[in-house]
Order: C-alpha cells, then sequence, then structure tokens
C-alpha cells in the first residue's frame, strides 16, 4: 500500500526539545518499508508515557522526531535517565548506535527489533552482541536468535480499523460488486502467494456465483509481468468481473477495503510477521493464513480463521470453501471473535506499553 497521500508538512509541535529526549527511533532508510510503517505507527503511542523522538528522512507527519544536528546532546543523559535509549530495527541502524555509543562516548543504551526469521551473518550476529536489549516479533524470530529477547508482536490502531456497520454499504462506496468478497492486499508477487490465492479463488467462485475477490495492491519491476499473468488467467476464466485488480490505494484507505471483506486471505510463501492479518481481523474479518512468519501466533484455528500450508492452492481452496459453507450466522460469530481478539492481543497500546517496558529495564540494566 501506498502511504497516505504525499508527505505533509510536520507540526512544529512535533519536534520536542532534543535535549529532554529520553529514547530514539532511527529510520535511516529513504524508501517507505514495513519496518518504517511500523515505526510511525507506534512511536507517537509510546510518546504519551514518554520522550521518545523519530531520527531519519521522509517521517510522516504527526511522528514526533529530532534532527541530525540534535545529536550533539547525546554526550550528556537526559533529565532522570542515566543515558538514551536508541532503538535500531536495521543493521545500519545498529551500526550507527554502536558508533555513536562506543567510538563517540555518547550516553546511549542500544535495543533492536528483529523481525528476520532465518539465521543471521556474523555481521549481523556481532552488531546484535552489541545490543543492550533485543526485542523480537514473534515467538519464531526470537528462535534465530543468539541471544535472549523480549517478544512483542505489532499492533494496529483498533479505532481506524474497526468493522463496517454495513458491508453491502462499504462495498457500494467503493464501486465493488454486490457479492460477498475475499481479499488479497500488499505487494503482489510470487513471494507474497498472490498466484497461489488466485488459483485457489479461482476454483472457489466457479462453485459459489454469489462470492467474489478482490486482489489489493501493485507489482513492481520484473513482477509486473507476474501480475499480467494472473489478469489473463482471470480472464480466460471469464471471472473478470468476479475477482479484481483494483491496483493500489492509499495507506488511509485500506481500512475501507477490509471492511468490504467477508473474508481475508494471508497466502504468502514467506513472511517477517505480517500485520494484515491483524488489520483484516480488527475490521471484523476471519483470516486464512498459511503457517509462515507470525501468522500462527496471530490467527486462532477454527475461532477466529483458518491455517493452511504455503503455496497450497487446494489447502487454501478448502479452507475457502468451509468458511463459505458455515452459514451466515457462524461466519458473523467468527468476525466477531476475529474481532475481539485483535482489540485483546494486538493494539498499539499495548505494543507501545511493552516496547516501554523493555527500555524501562534497560535503564536500570
Amino acid at each position: 500500500m501506498a502511504r497516505g497521500g504525499s508527505e505533509l508538512k510536520p507540526d512544529p509541535a512535533n519536534f520536542p526539545d532534543p535535549a529532554r529526549i529520553e529514547a530514539v527511533a532511527p529510520n535511516l532508510k529513504r524508501r517507505l518499508s514495513g519496518v518504517t510503517a511500523t515505526l510511525e505507527r507506534v512511536v507517537p503511542v509510546q510518546a504519551r508515557a514518554l520522550r521518545i523522538a523519530a531520527l531519519g528522512p521522509k517521517l510522516a507527519a504527526g511522528v514526533p522526531r529530532i534532527g541530525w544536528t540534535d545529536l550533539r546532546h547525546f554526550w550528556q543523559a537526559p533529565p532522570g535517565r542515566p543515558a538514551r535509549i536508541w532503538h535500531a530495527r536495521r543493521n545500519i541502524e545498529m551500526l550507527a548506535g554502536v558508533v555513536l555509543r562506543d567510538m563517540l562516548r555518547m550516553k546511549l543504551r542500544l535495543v533492536f527489533t528483529s523481525a528476520s526469521q532465518r539465521h543471521h551473518t556474523g555481521w549481523t550476529r556481532f552488531l546484535i552482541s552489541r545490543m543492550d536489549a533485543v526485542i523480537s516479533t514473534s515467538g519464531k524470530t526470537a528462535g534465530y536468535l543468539k541471544r535472549p529477547s523480549t517478544v512483542i508482536h505489532h499492533g494496529i490502531d483498533a479505532e481506524t480499523f474497526r468493522p463496517a456497520p454495513d458491508r453491502v454499504t462499504a462495498r457500494a462506496a467503493l464501486g465493488l460488486p454486490d457479492l460477498r468478497l475475499i481479499g488479497c492486499f500488499g505487494r503482489i508477487r510470487a513471494q507474497k502467494g498472490t498466484d497461489v490465492f488466485v488459483d485457489a479463488l479461482m476454483q472457489v467462485l466457479s462453485e459459489h456465483p454469489g462470492w467474489g475477490g478482490v486482489v489489493l495492491g501493485r507489482a513492481v519491476g520484473s513482477d509486473a509481468g507476474f501480475l499480467d499473468g494472473l489478469k489473463a488467467k482471470v480472464k480466460a476464466a471469464g471471472l473478470e468481473d468476479r475477482l479484481l485488480f483494483p491496483g493500489e490505494v492509499e495507506t488511509s484507505a485500506t481500512p475501507d477495503w477490509y471492511r468490504a471483506l467477508d473474508l481475508y486471505v494471508a497466502p504468502q510463501r514467506w513472511e517477517g510477521f505480517g500485520v494484515t492479518p491483524i488489520e483484516a481481523m480488527a475490521c471484523g474479518v476471519p483470516v486464512i493464513a498459511t503457517r509462515v512468519g507470525a501468522f500462527e501466533e496471530l490467527v486462532i484455528e477454527g475461532i477466529t480463521g483458518a491455517l493452511v500450508p504455503p503455496g497450497d492452492v487446494a489447502a487454501m481452496a478448502a479452507a475457502m470453501r468451509n468458511h463459505i459453507e458455515l452459514g451466515d450466522a457462524a461466519r458473523a460469530a467468527m468476525g466477531e471473535q476475529a474481532r475481539a481478539h485483535a482489540l485483546a492481543e494486538f493494539s498499539l497500546e499495548r505494543e507501545a506499553s511493552k516496547i516501554n517496558a523493555v527500555y524501562e529495564a534497560a535503564w536500570r540494566g
């Protein structure tokens, strides 16, 4: 999804006094990514309880931030703290923290959040070994680390992602057909399993004329041919009016698209974390997800949705059929359970509170 509109001119109120900042969340990457989006969501919520600011280019309006020249204050500790927290989420940010603390002798405590689910290189392991505390975004991620970490799942804004009062109205507002809809959102490419979703849904739509599908997102670079192949396959099956490819929409518009759905599918072949199932559940939409990334920690089988093996078209189609055949009342109940689960376990407030607790422990250490 694209960020909501062009970068807005920041409010001067978003530039706190750098001498009093207790924690910094560096974002040393110009291109928008999931890591950047995570930081932009959680830092303003963390700021309700402590003085935290982001550092880096192209941050969304509303995110408290400091500038590079403000680092001159970091040779002194902030009021009431032994040091500042430097919360890295990438290797380059860990390296910057190590340089600032160990070479320039700034008063910092280093925290790193790992979302990776693979064995780390020697260089990354070295950088992680220099951290004062480590956070993992899932239990599976924690298993790849060679040191203890605190597992903290990503959270979402449950007010922004909320159910539609009426899905028929929600679909009409987006110009979508009056069909029950199954959706898949995000970058369109093989890694994301978009082809598995399309192949499975084509089987199901041939059996259930009252249902349709939406693939929301874009294909970049060489993946454009991948997308063209999917569209051609759908057209050849005569399903182009029921399995739609609307393209990419602004991030701020995605909650409206979730609210138009009756079922969400996360078909990834590989994923580090993947926040879309949480967003869908918060909108009262049950989820079918593959057993990759953190999805097995997010979706409760038979309660908020279903889990299937990655790359398995037959299993995904069967899960879709099972959901359709539950009936209206059972599907509505599952949607309510999905919303309750998202509120209880994956709120931004919960994520921010747990991250701040890691900072407190690092300060005490």
